[in-house]
């Protein structure tokens, strides 16, 4: 099905930016199919569409950083570029042009305010920056950005590196970048994906600002209740074509789904009729660096979904029964065995399978294949008699996850980076299914997963529980934990302040755990 915009009125100026007949391929795959589009400042667009559709490819050429096969890219009615299709990175910047990555692509090894503020100096040096970036300027500058978007403006944190700061204040970082730009439109993919809930309100009222002051906002994004939330026009791609373009307030999530991934997706609970076993898992009194007297207990089959604030204790939780970041107190007994999780492999060689929250940077080795990624964790297991480590065992392994998991895939000796996001998680959990896990931590396990991806993620997770796997999941995305678990514990200040089963929580009584202050504990 294909909704078509109403055309735009002749006499009517140019937009900010148009694309006409955008195509693109890699290799003989097509990954845009003559694509047209239109960007008027002043709204709010949603680019949405399953991983692989053409999402990341049209965004890339709309920011220069990579040149369409054919096709038009104007602005404001003119042609750019060189060659048509070819805006260049400083051209789009030139243009207006900001845009936030999913992996945000900032530089580690520089402080908040150079990163926030080079931009700048950037475009007016032509691209080839000076020896000495005036630092007075620049401070100024992510200073102002900064503080519309409720960061810290003191030089302490100015002078800080990047790769120092958490995640989610990485992500307002990039987008403190682009406020910076003055840009009269930004692109956010996937914005929201490691923000708390607070985070993004605070987001969606810096994005109110920028529309109310002219600037247009093109998010790419899955997530269909901020699009609900946000408003705006939904632009919606499917096998790199544009198949439909609508208001967002017009129409329910299953249309939304339904365009995006050409079938009916159902938005019910997968859980039902959990086979529960004996206990596996019992936690005593645990205690770490952001986390105290913390205990719970989990059954063999059972998925228990954690939720928090980014300072609740949630992830460094995870990280202590994955043997990262060590507990500094309690007891943790595993199949009935006291044991002491002092690092990965000894978290490994218990039986615990952790899948982290950022896969691009904690999880896959991007560059390395399909098979490799796989096969790491047992390639003692794969060693013949002299040593040396079997291709042919570890080629069946990887191709027998890959087929087991629905990888999408033609050959696993491909590099990891070549899969779409919902391929990419997949692989980094079957990486940890060869291991034959007892216990499975989830650290976000639908990050940035279009609805399709998650909808095949979700019948993984509920597979393996089926099979007697234990299952923990911890997210921030409440109706993934509604749908998947049998029990959901909250945590805040570094306590588990609620635990109950999943029939006796909604969104709404989260959220208001979520934020309670000062209440007893009702674990």
């Amino acid at each position: 099905m294909s909704v078509v915009s109403a055309p735009r009125p002749a006499d009517a100026a140019p937009p900010l930016l148009e694309i006409r007949g955008v195509r693109k391929s890699f290799g003989g795959v097509h990954a845009l199919k003559a694509v047209d589009l239109v960007i008027e400042a002043g709204r709010v667009y949603h680019l949405m569409g399953e991983n692989g559709c053409g999402k990341s490819t049209l965004i890339k050429i709309i920011s220069g950083a990579q040149a369409a096969d054919e096709g038009q890219i104007l602005v404001d009615g003119t042609p750019t570029g060189e060659r048509a299709g070819d805006i260049g990175p400083i051209g789009a910047l030139r243009a207006g042009i900001e845009t936030v990555y999913q992996d945000l692509s900032l530089l580690p090894n520089l402080s908040v305010a150079e990163n926030v503020a080079f931009t700048g100096q950037l475009v007016a040096a032509d691209g080839h920056l000076a020896r000495r970036l005036d630092m007075g300027a620049l401070r100024e500058t992510a200073r102002a950005a900064l503080a519309k978007v409720q960061l810290p403006t003191d030089r302490d944190f100015l002078s800080r590196r990047t790769d120092t700061l958490p995640l989610a204040t990485r992500q307002l970082v990039a987008i403190a970048r682009a406020v910076a730009a003055d840009a009269r439109l930004v692109i956010m993919d996937e914005p929201t994906t490691s923000l708390t809930r607070q985070e993004v309100d605070n987001l969606l009222r810096v994005v109110e600002r920028l529309r109310a002051g002219g600037v247009a906002v093109l998010f790419v994004t899955h997530k269909l209740e901020e699009c609900k939330a946000i408003g705006g026009r939904a632009i919606i791609m499917r096998d790199g074509r544009k198949v439909a373009e609508l208001d967002v307030a017009e129409h329910s999530k299953a249309e939304f789904m339904h365009w995006m991934t050409g079938r009916e997706i159902s938005e019910a609970r997968y859980r039902t009729e959990p086979k529960l076993g004996d206990t596996l898992l019992e936690v005593e009194a645990l205690g770490g660096d952001a986390f105290r007297d913390v205990s719970f207990s989990l059954r063999r089959g059972e998925i228990l979904g954690f939720t928090g604030l980014a300072d609740s204790g949630r992830n460094e939780l995870a990280l202590a029964l994955a043997g990262v970041r060590p507990a500094r107190s309690g007891h943790i007994r595993l199949g009935g065995a006291a044991v002491e999780l002092r690092t990965p492999a000894g978290a490994i060689e218990a039986g615990i399978g952790y899948v982290p929250e950022d896969r691009l940077t904690e999880g896959l080795f991007l560059e390395k294949s399909i098979e490799e990624n796989i096969t790491l964790p047992v390639l003692d297991r794969l060693r013949g008699a002299l040593g040396i480590i079997s291709g042919r065992r570890a080629r069946k392994l990887a191709e027998t996850t890959v087929a087991d998991l629905q990888v999408a895939t033609p050959n696993v000796v491909l590099p990891v980076q070549s899969l779409s996001g919902g391929n990419q998680q997949r692989v980094l959990i079957g990486r940890w299914l060869t291991i034959e896990p007892r216990l499975l931590i989830l650290h976000g396990p639908t990050v940035g997963v279009d609805v399709g991806s998650k909808d095949t993620i979700f019948r993984i997770i509920q597979r393996l529980a089926d099979g007697g796997m234990a299952v923990i999941i911890i997210s921030d995305d409440l109706p993934e934990l509604l749908q998947n678990c049998d029990r959901i514990a909250v945590m805040r200040q570094g306590r588990v302040v609620a635990e109950r089963p999943v029939e006796d929580w909604s969104e709404d009584t989260i959220y208001r755990s979520l934020a309670s202050a000062g209440e007893g504990l009702d674990a």
